[in-house]
Formats: C-alpha cells, sequence, structure tokens
C-alpha cells in the first residue's frame, strides 16, 4: 500500500503542478485564450461531451480498433520474429523487408490502405497492426538473435531436446525483449489509430480531433489530447504490472 501512495503521489503532484500553471498562464492572459483554453474550459467542454454520450462512443469504438489492430499486429510479430531469428530461410527472406518497411510511418500507408480496404474498418485495422507488427517483430527477433550462448551450451550438455531447449531456455530468455516490443507496440497502437481516423472514419477520438480542428474548437483538441495520454499511460502501467508478474525471473 505504501508503494502504491508513493506512485500515486508521484503521479498527482506534477498533474497539479502543471494544471495550475496552465490556469495561472490563462488567468494573465499569457496566450491567447482561444488557441490554448483553460483547465476549466477544457474541464466544461469533456462534461458537454460526456453528457451527449460523444466521449464514450468515440471511447469505446478507438479500443476496438486499437485492440484489434494489436492483437493482429502483434501476433504476426511474435510468430514471424520467432522465425526470422531461429529459421535462417525465413531471416534471409523476411528480415531485409521488414527493415525496409520500418522507416515507413503509419500515416503513410493511409491512403494506400483506404485504396486497398475501402474506407471500413478494415483499413483502420490494417494500418494500427502495420505499425504494432513492426514493433513487435523487431523486438522479438533482437530477443531471440541475443540468446546468450552460455545458456544454450548448458542446456545441451545437460542432454536437453532441441524443442526442450527453445520453450524453456531460448523463450524465457528472450521474454523480457518480446514483452518490451508488445508494450512498445501497444504505444503505437494509440499513435497509429489517430493517423488511421483521420480519413474514412465518422466516430473514433481522432476522427473527434479532426473535426475539432475544422471548427477550431481547441478545447475539445484538448480532451482528445487528454484522454489519448490518459488512455496511453493506464494502459503501460498495465504492462509493467502483467510484466512484472509473467516475467518474474528478471526482477531476481
Amino acid at each position: 500500500m505504501r508503494r502504491l501512495a508513493i506512485r500515486v503521489r508521484n503521479l498527482v503532484l506534477p498533474l497539479v503542478a502543471i494544471i495550475a500553471v496552465w490556469q495561472l498562464a490563462s488567468s494573465i492572459a499569457v496566450v491567447n485564450p482561444v488557441l490554448f483554453p483553460s483547465p476549466a474550459k477544457v474541464w466544461l467542454a469533456a462534461v458537454d461531451m460526456f453528457a451527449s454520450g460523444i466521449l464514450f462512443k468515440d471511447l469505446l469504438v478507438s479500443l476496438r480498433r486499437a485492440a484489434a489492430g494489436f492483437v493482429v499486429g502483434a501476433s504476426l510479430g511474435v510468430a514471424l520474429g520467432l522465425l526470422t531469428s531461429r529459421v535462417r530461410l525465413f531471416s534471409i527472406g523476411l528480415s531485409p523487408l521488414f527493415n525496409l518497411l520500418r522507416p515507413i510511418p503509419a500515416i503513410a500507408l493511409v491512403p494506400i490502405a483506404v485504396v486497398w480496404f475501402g474506407i471500413g474498418e478494415e483499413s483502420k485495422y490494417f494500418v494500427i497492426a502495420y505499425t504494432v507488427f513492426l514493433a513487435v517483430w523487431l523486438n522479438t527477433h533482437h530477443g531471440m538473435e541475443h540468446v546468450p550462448d552460455t545458456y544454450i551450451r548448458a542446456a545441451r550438455s545437460l542432454g536437453a531436446s532441441r524443442s526442450l531447449e527453445f520453450l524453456q531456455v531460448v523463450v524465457p530468455a528472450s521474454a523480457p525483449h518480446i514483452f518490451a516490443g508488445l508494450r512498445f507496440g501497444a504505444a503505437l497502437a494509440f499513435l497509429s489509430l489517430v493517423a488511421a481516423e483521420l480519413t474514412g472514419a465518422s466516430s473514433g477520438i481522432g476522427y473527434r480531433l479532426d473535426e475539432a480542428r475544422q471548427y477550431i474548437l481547441v478545447d475539445r483538441m484538448f480532451v482528445g489530447l487528454i484522454e489519448l495520454g490518459v488512455l496511453g499511460a493506464t494502459l503501460d502501467t498495465l504492462f509493467v504490472w502483467i510484466g512484472r508478474q509473467l516475467i518474474h525471473w528478471e526482477q531476481a
């Protein structure tokens, strides 16, 4: 409980300080209130969006898209990461292609995703899955490829079969890298979500941000940004907690 209280304090105090400075800057008119609304105005916009049902609806839609894209991208990333790191044929054939694709940002894929899949949900899933896949693949490939040779030699000296060596030595040794890739991929899912929702969407946080931009409703834009920040921070905290429970040997 004490550790939890310390974490809450470390999170709340900086937020309070930021909001206080933000409110002070708004009160003394340091910035244009139209372009940089006060915390009170952003709060009222959030209340209005919640009362109308927009806030909750957009949240559910965006979470569904991010979750679907993450599951597809993460599954493919782990599976192909295992293959490219352990099977030379896959490494030669696929690794150069994936390394070529990695620098391409998600937003650059939006036009071609629309052409391939239309403006429905499939194009949004594709953009999110693409971004997550490359992050998870890279971490999985790197983790599997850099398992210490001493672990492998020790397992073989004890007579472990190849399958046992893989399951009880290689996978546990690379698990921290794989989980780091999943954690990073979850964060990227929200980044690419906004890009995916900027085209051909009628709901979602990204769509609402673009709609607010068209009408210069900066307070509503701030609500969307804060919503994304809270979602990302919550998800990251959840991944850290799950990682500590599953990969307990890394903490030892």
